[in-house]
């Protein structure tokens, strides 16, 4: 009877881990296998006979094995149960998606939980891994961060040139402000302006107008640093605040903007369209008692650039 009990129990506890989806995986303080379940059979295609007592690092060595280490360590000494989530570690085993169709997922996503298991005296000689499969809240998840940064990226996005939108542009421009008042970094604003863009609406068309004005954003994006922060303010005007940059070395930046335009041939429907820029650049003052003031001084140089003839760069006095 006793040995009846002993293949009953053997029985029972081989369906069990059989059946439940989870892997289930018993490691000994040298992390030697002894129990892998039907769901790590299945998703590995190694079967308990061929990784009983052997190695775990030595069968999968994409597993940092100093980090799993440190990782198991409380489970054997504190007896204290380990979390691992796929937030912080997409996975412990490298197992293929078995939802190639329905998932956009190219490998499963894991959460581990490491349980220590005591034995007779107490102590910590085993652990257990338990694995769960959590690649459909991952992939949901991940897709949700996705579009959220997409949405974020429109909401600041001009759809026509790819800069900055007028309502982002300002809130950057405000706080570049506030912090040239707490600082003595000499920051420079260029506003920019099409000349006579509303002939080239009128002779070519909007369509052609669009693709002006693309060109030029093109042109600024080519010309100016990645710390530069390039706005379009409105129709074809634009704006550019460049961060910890005297009015002096501005000059040179605007100077080549004008003359990359100024050589430049839109080449819409078949018909070349040439075109020129007014600029005017405003260099940070503290005596600006706000951020207003300062978009002022650089309007009003690029006005100023208008009725000088065009096509020029005029720095405010």
């Amino acid at each position: 009877m006793a040995v009846d009990s002993s293949l009953a129990e053997m029985h029972w506890k081989h369906d069990l881990l059989g059946s439940i989806e989870v892997g289930i995986v018993v490691l000994d303080k040298e992390f030697n296998v002894q129990v892998w379940n039907q769901f790590m059979e299945n998703h590995s295609s190694i079967v308990p006979g061929m990784i009983q007592d052997k190695n775990l690092f030595e069968f999968f060595p994409e597993i940092d094995k100093e980090w799993f280490t440190r990782k198991a360590a409380p489970a054997f000494s504190l007896k204290s149960p380990v979390f691992i989530v796929w937030e912080q570690r997409p996975y412990l085993f490298h197992f293929n998606c078995n939802r190639p169709i329905t998932s956009q997922a190219d490998h499963m996503y894991q959460n581990i939980t490491i349980f220590p298991l005591a034995s007779l005296t107490g102590q910590v000689e085993q652990v257990c891994l338990v694995i769960y499969d959590v690649t459909d809240e991952a992939v949901s998840r991940l897709g949700m961060q996705l579009l959220n940064s997409q949405l974020e990226k429109i909401s600041r996005v001009d759809g026509l040139t790819g800069l900055y939108n007028r309502r982002f542009w300002e809130e950057q421009f405000v706080m570049e402000y506030k912090r040239n008042k707490r600082s003595d970094s000499p920051s420079t604003l260029i506003m920019l302006d099409i000349d006579h863009f509303k002939k080239v609406n009128d002779t070519y068309g909007h369509p052609a107008g669009d693709e002006v004005i693309k060109t030029l954003a093109n042109i600024i994006k080519k010309a100016i640093r990645e710390t530069d922060i390039a706005g379009r303010y409105g129709g074809e005007e634009f704006a550019i605040i460049l961060p910890d940059t005297p009015v002096t070395n501005v000059e040179f930046v605007a100077e080549r903007i004008r003359r990359l335009v100024e050589k430049c041939t839109v080449v819409y429907d078949e018909i070349n369209i040439s075109f020129t820029i007014s600029i005017g650049i405003a260099g940070f003052k503290h005596p600006l008692k706000n951020s207003t003031q300062w978009l002022d001084t650089a309007d009003k140089a690029l006005y100023k650039a208008k009725e000088s003839g065009r096509n020029r760069v005029i720095l405010a006095k």
